[in-house]
C-alpha cells in the first residue's frame, strides 16, 4: 500500500496552497472536498437520500443548492453528522480506488475534516496547516464572499486548531509573514527519507 499523508486544517488555513506546493513536487493530491462536491452533484442515490433527509428538493435548479444545505447543516449538529455519514463513505471509497492508480513515492489526502470523519485510518501521517483566526476569517470572506457570521458558523463546526495540532505529525504555520515553501520541502524530504528506511 502506498504511503499516504493527510493534510488538514481549519477553514481558510491554506491547506490548498500547501497541497499545490506538494503537487509541484510531483506528489498526487486527492481533495476530499472537491470529490465531495462532484459526488453530491452526480450520485443519483445520494441526491435522493439528501432530499429525503432535508425534506425538500435541494436540486430544484438542476444542481445542489449549497447555500440551502449549509443553512440547515451548520445550525444543526445532528443533521451535519447525518449528511456526512451519507457523503464520507462515498468519498473514501473513491479515494481508495484513486490510491491504487498512483505510482508516486507517496500521495496526499487533503480533507478539511480529517479528524472525526474516520479519515485518520486512511492515512499514515498527518500534516495540519494553521493560521491566525483573523487571517483565516478574512481569507474566507474574500474568497467565498461570505459574511463574518457565515465563516464563524463553519469555524465552530470544525475541531479546534490546537486539538488538530496535538494529533498531527507535522505542522505548517501559514501566517502571511511566514515562508511556507521551505517548510513543505522539509516535510517532503523527511517523508522520502522515512520511505527509504
Amino acid at each position: 500500500m502506498i504511503f499516504r499523508l493527510g493534510v488538514t486544517g481549519g477553514i481558510g488555513s491554506g491547506k490548498s496552497t500547501v497541497c499545490k506546493i506538494f503537487d509541484v513536487l510531483g506528489i498526487p493530491v486527492f481533495s476530499a472536498d472537491d470529490e465531495g462536491r462532484i459526488i453530491m452533484d452526480t450520485n443519483r442515490e445520494l441526491i435522493n437520500d439528501l432530499n429525503k433527509l432535508i425534506g425538500e428538493n435541494l436540486y430544484a435548479s438542476g444542481k445542489l443548492d449549497r447555500n440551502k444545505l449549509a443553512s440547515v447543516i451548520f445550525n444543526d449538529n445532528l443533521m451535519l453528522k447525518r449528511v456526512n455519514s451519507l457523503v464520507h463513505p462515498l468519498i473514501f471509497s473513491r479515494y481508495q480506488e484513486w490510491c491504487k492508480q498512483q505510482d508516486a513515492d507517496y500521495v496526499i489526502l487533503e480533507a478539511a475534516i480529517l479528524f472525526g470523519a474516520g479519515a485518520e485510518k486512511h492515512v499514515d501521517k498527518i500534516l495540519t496547516v494553521t493560521a491566525p483566526l483573523e487571517e483565516r476569517i478574512n481569507r474566507v470572506m474574500e474568497r467565498n464572499l461570505m459574511s463574518r457570521e457565515q465563516v464563524m458558523e463553519r469555524v465552530k463546526n470544525q475541531m479546534p486548531e490546537d486539538e488538530m495540532v496535538k494529533r498531527s505529525d507535522f505542522i505548517i504555520n501559514n501566517s502571511e509573514n511566514v515562508m511556507i515553501i521551505p517548510e513543505v520541502i522539509n516535510i517532503h524530504t523527511s517523508i522520502l527519507e522515512y520511505l527509504k528506511k
